[in-house]
């Protein structure tokens, strides 16, 4: 990853220089991307898949476009795009879109690629915070739960609202912060004790899980991390709450 302007970021609980967060951040996901879809499902009792499916409606892709799904893991949204976009090509005619799954971790490309694309999918290797494509070459943006795992979240915006053509869209489903007091105590009492000790059960990796949950509470909350979009430069950003507040879609547009 390019190196951040910021100096210190957050992992975990823990601050440490940004440059460090981008090699820790690695080492979680190469330790974890064998595990990671069947980890989704244990976490969330497979609610991700619901939030997912709202999200991919949310952004609504079209015939002939073309969508980045930036840290796109194992490819779960970009198969949903590219299946929703061939049905509207069947009713309404138009070119093939195309679905650019971009990832820093090339253990989670190989480990979607491994899984099987759809004919619209491509994979690559790439940076959240230097996108390996030119200025205004994308109609739609999306990056689900990977946003927090940047060590420049700005940086990173800026570079979604850099590749947007104008008037293309923004997605970002994430972790966010429960709105009612009893849901946000259920959820840390779950995620704090049950998340570690699935992943050390199953994945032979508590640390790493332990991690993914303290970066959730790190996180901006929902009204923060939308004025961070409309520093960027995005227009008429929006906020979708899911399972009261536990993710949350934002969405934006590139005017």
């Amino acid at each position: 990853m390019t190196e951040p302007a910021q100096k210190t970021s957050s992992f975990g609980f823990r601050d440490v220089d940004a440059r460090e967060k981008v090699q820790l951040v690695r080492g979680v996901f190469d330790s974890v991307a064998s595990n990671y879809d069947l980890m989704n499902d244990l976490m969330s009792g497979g609610v991700h898949r619901l939030w997912k499916d709202a999200a991919a409606a949310k952004l609504n892709p079209r015939p002939g476009e073309r969508i980045l799904d930036v840290a796109g893991g194992t490819g779960d949204m970009a198969r949903r795009y590219a299946k929703m976009a061939r049905r509207a090509q069947q009713r309404l005619g138009g070119a093939d879109a195309e679905v650019i799954v971009l990832d820093y971790n090339a253990e989670m490309i190989m480990a979607g690629v491994h899984k099987g694309g759809e004919p619209e999918m491509t994979w690559t290797v790439g940076d959240a915070m230097a996108l390996p494509l030119p200025d205004a070459s994308v109609d739609a943006y999306s990056i689900s739960f990977g946003i927090r795992n940047v060590a420049d979240i700005p940086q990173a915006l800026r570079e979604a609202r850099r590749v947007l053509k104008p008037g293309g869209r923004f997605l970002c489903l994430e972790f966010s912060r429960p709105t009612a007091e009893p849901i946000r105590k259920a959820y840390d009492l779950w995620s704090f004790n049950a998340i570690p000790a699935i992943g050390g059960w199953v994945a032979k990796d508590r640390d790493s899980y332990q991690y993914l949950v303290e970066s959730i509470r790190r996180f901006p909350d929902q009204n923060t991390f939308k004025a961070m979009i409309e520093d960027a430069g995005f227009s008429r950003v929006t906020v979708t709450n899911l399972s009261g507040g536990v993710a949350a879609i934002h969405h934006g547009w590139a005017l």
